[in-house]
């Protein structure tokens, strides 16, 4: 292959995370709403008729569909159907940074302001209630953070005869920070605690 032929195939060529074919991916929105003069993070319980995480506190969002223009508006679109609410009335829409989890899923968050709330209507085969917790009180607080460790299984037949080092490889691997903020009688972790971690951080930078 000549070299004008492979500079022509990478000219216009947009990068993209290696292999991201392979991943779930989903869209989550962190509501923020005018609540008694302040700002407060709403929440979701997600449905207890679920099969996946039922019970669990998160932020609405789902997976990306073929026809969403791009994240933000899975998000939105998300919000709108699992809250009960008007796409108009979500506004003021911000990305995050995005997240590739260790669990085969790339994760594109935004916040959002939520107008009209009192028009709010959960959708309950997907939304078991909502709660609310003021903003100012999440900053104020720290998170609980525990690690999970990850260990490294080979199938039987992986071919250690082809590497240096053997069966006693040096495997890289990475622990992964578990959140959690505890509000009430609300425990608020995993997913959902590290973007809401991340927010607050961002909010907090210099």
């Amino acid at each position: 292959m000549e070299i004008e032929r492979v500079a022509k195939k990478l000219q216009n060529r947009v990068p993209d995370i290696l292999g991201n074919e392979d991943f779930s991916k989903f869209a989550v929105l962190l509501p923020l709403i005018k609540k008694e003069n302040e700002i407060h993070v709403l929440f979701e319980v997600r449905s207890l008729q679920l099969r996946r995480q039922p019970g669990e506190i998160c932020f609405p969002g789902g997976k990306i569909d073929q026809t969403d223009r791009d994240a933000e508006y899975t998000a939105i679109r998300e919000t709108s159907e699992e809250l009960g609410i008007s796409l108009e009335g979500i506004t003021n829409v911000f990305p995050l940074n995005y997240m590739v989890s260790p669990f085969g899923t790339i994760i594109y968050p935004y916040i959002g302001f939520l107008e009209n709330i009192e028009q709010m209507q959960p959708n309950p085969s997907e939304v078991e209630e909502i709660f609310t917790v003021p903003l100012d009180h999440l900053r104020n607080i720290q998170p609980e953070i525990y690690k999970l460790h990850f260990k490294i299984e080979p199938e039987e037949s992986f071919p250690f005869d082809s590497i240096v080092g053997g069966k006693n490889y040096n495997w890289q691997v990475r622990g992964l920070d578990e959140y959690f903020y505890y509000y009430e009688d609300r425990v608020i972790w995993g997913l959902t605690a590290r973007i809401l971690a991340h927010f607050l951080e961002i909010l907090d930078e210099k």
